[in-house]
């Protein structure tokens, strides 16, 4: 453990904006969750489901607190064996699957403990950005930005993105795999690589999209796409994305509920727990309805905002750091959630396809929680050690 400057300023060592944010999204949380199991039929016991996830919110806290004391040059030390004991569980999980789960969505993500269910990939997200950093930081110190070591660069960083995309690929969670893959696009962007490489990287990977999207939202690539292992709920998913008022029987129907239910909040909301549109999951995945529902346009706005604040807190902490690891942790944490809330909310209100992306901090479930949650401790971690230290030179491994 680094020495830390001076014990009596702890106060001051605490991003108490980022601390704040995350307090009043739990209490949003909790909310949420309460009024849409009070209105869900198929739940019942709300206040258990709300204490559980308050239960939840206690041991994220504890790991955000043990997490904050470790320094720049021990999570350095630590970012191999968090990255190798992911992979580890996204390997278990391959065989020791939560068989209910994969009956309804076809995807080998979640490991069943008791009454408890566990997704290994929400973890395995900042054990990633931390093996990120770790592998970004290490090849600057040892190589000046030229196009030969650059490329090398990105060839590092492919190598340890690939066993994960194989992972979730056989465990059928296409979802999870665009959250890494806009943890490696905002690290790239950062990591110093020239642009004459950037460039063309990023432009092959948005023609590779305009071709993915192609595939996806077309009849004759949709069955192309099915020869790749790719399962009929995701073309629905896609299909009532593009027409969510067709066949609302089918894969349009959670879609359809969802927006029905944030379009009849308007402007200022049913009201404090006043909700009368049913909508699947809506605990999880489709949370935003009811702050829509309840609390309208403006609440909806407010929620937004208050993410923003999150991220520019965030961000800010970011730039006084001196510590160029810090700052590769960092910016992947803010990808990770970023990521996370556009494509939530957007997957609410039609502008994304459904997913399966909870979100952060307000949507039900313990390990999404944690993930997110060891993230913010990373970041608290940079306000609670910020020194100036440049790591010394190190070999490659």
């Amino acid at each position: 453990m680094a020495k830390v400057e001076n014990k009596s300023d702890w106060f001051d060592r605490i991003a108490w904006g980022i601390v704040l944010s995350v307090f009043t999204l739990a209490l949003i949380s909790l909310y949420a969750i309460w009024v849409a199991a009070s209105n869900d039929p198929n739940l019942g016991r709300p206040k258990y489901i709300v204490a559980v996830q308050g239960l939840w919110y206690v041991v994220s806290i504890a790991i955000v607190i043990f997490i904050m004391r470790f320094d720049s040059e021990q999570l350095f030390k630590l970012a191999p064996y968090a990255y190798a004991t992911g992979i580890i569980l996204l390997i278990a999980v391959l065989f020791l699957y939560n068989r209910s789960t994969f009956n309804e969505t076809g995807a080998k993500s979640w490991f069943k403990l008791g009454p408890l269910t566990f997704q290994p990939s929400e973890v395995m997200k900042p054990a990633f950005i931390l093996m990120l950093a770790r592998v970004v930081n290490q090849h600057n110190l040892r190589f000046e930005h030229q196009i030969k070591s650059d490329w090398q660069l990105i060839g590092k960083i492919m190598a340890y993105l690939l066993p994960v995309a194989i992972l979730l690929k056989l465990q059928n969670d296409f979802g999870t795999m665009l959250v890494f893959i806009a943890i490696v696009g905002g690290v790239i962007l950062v990591s110093g690589i020239t642009w004459k490489i950037i460039f063309p990287v990023y432009g092959v990977a948005f023609l590779l999209g305009a071709v993915a999207i192609l595939l996806v939202t077309t009849p004759g690539g949709q069955v192309i796409l099915g020869h790749f292992n790719f399962r009929a709920y995701q073309f629905e998913r896609i299909n009532s994305w593009l027409n969510p008022f067709g066949d609302t029987s089918k894969g349009a129907y959670q879609l359809w509920l969802s927006m029905k239910a944030i379009g009849s909040g308007q402007i200022f909301g049913q009201g404090f727990g006043k909700i009368n549109v049913y909508v699947p999951v809506r605990t999880s995945d489709m949370i935003f309805s009811v702050i829509g529902e309840t609390f309208g346009f403006v609440g909806s706005c407010a929620l937004i905002v208050l993410y923003g604040y999150l991220i520019f807190k965030m961000v800010r902490i970011t730039f006084e750091t001196k510590n160029t690891f810090y700052s590769y942790i960092s910016t992947g944490i803010i990808m990770m959630i970023l990521f996370h809330v556009f494509e939530n909310i957007g997957m609410g209100i039609d502008l994304l396809p459904l997913t399966g992306i909870p979100l952060p901090f307000v949507s039900q479930g313990g390990s999404a929680l944690i993930g997110n949650m060891i993230g913010v401790g990373l970041i608290l971690s940079m306000k609670w050690h910020h020194k100036d230290y440049i790591f010394s030179r190190v070999k490659d491994f």
